[in-house]
């Protein structure tokens, strides 16, 4: 699949668990064809190859948008979280150009779901601000104040009753600990309040696989805030990191992530 002249373009999600790709059409942000799962290898050598078995399996050619869990800076990882440590300070735009053939862009993972979100989502008609969170083995999130993006925000982070808020709210925790949905909701809703406290956002739009399952936990999270679902659930990553590298020039160097205004809807 050549990209020459083309609105497609290839975005893969890397987890901790598995790596997804597709490709995406940019205009409308819906796949093009079904996505490709393959589990995630520890070594960053290991996932490269992995990343070139999708461009491989989908015959493309052209930009690819990559979504990392880490802070990136300049294609660079500077954290690793659910990864392997061997990742941080690993160029990981150049060690996938380099395994692809291919212009590589990485993102932070939440970054590139929270950029679906806003063009294609629940956000595409909001300004304020705006904070993008997902659910799943850590906490991520994304920060946006009148469509622009502040980069590795990473207040999964944040202490909240002198503990660290992703081990104790994500929903890896409510599993491990075989919390119900209403236990799980009401320390959701004590995460939730204490960015309300901190942004006073506009919005929250919860994403990540738990996000399919609103209705289970929604009721508990009684905010000032309005909160709505992610609607592209966990297509959001793919489908933002391929509009990202679609538009480069929108992207900082210092970051490569969304300083210039986004569109309110396509």
């Amino acid at each position: 699949m050549a990209n020459s002249g083309s609105t497609v373009v290839l975005g893969i999600d890397i987890g901790g668990s598995g790596i997804k790709g597709a490709p995406v059409d940019i205009e409308s942000g819906a796949l093009t064809a079904e996505r490709l799962r393959v589990p995630t290898p520890s070594s960053p050598e290991a996932v490269a190859e992995v990343v070139a078995r999708i461009v491989e399996h989908f015959g493309y050619e052209g930009p690819i948008g990559c979504a990392f869990p880490a802070v990136i800076r300049r294609g660079v990882a500077c954290s690793a979280a659910n990864v392997d440590d061997a990742w941080i300070g690993t160029d990981a735009a150049d060690l996938f150009r380099q395994a692809t053939g291919q212009p590589v862009h990485v993102f932070n993972d939440a970054d590139g779901a929270g950029v679906a979100e806003m063009v294609f989502g629940a956000g595409r008609c909001e300004r304020g601000v705006v904070l993008m969170l997902t659910f799943g083995t850590g906490i991520g999130s994304a920060l946006f104040v009148d469509r622009k993006l502040v980069p590795n925000t990473e207040l999964g982070h944040l202490e909240l009753n002198g503990r660290r808020a992703e081990p104790w709210a994500a929903t890896r925790a409510r599993k491990a600990e075989k919390l119900s949905w209403k236990q799980w909701g009401r320390r959701v809703r004590k995460y939730l309040r204490h960015l309300e406290f901190l942004f006073s956002p506009a919005l929250f739009i919860i994403g990540g696989g738990v996000s399919r399952r609103s209705e289970k936990f929604f009721p508990y999270l009684k905010l000032d805030t309005p909160i709505t679902p992610a609607q592209l659930a966990n297509e959001a990553g793919i489908v933002g990191v391929a509009y990202a590298a679609s538009r480069p020039e929108s992207f900082d160097d210092c970051g490569r992530v969304a300083l210039s205004a986004l569109p309110q809807a396509l």
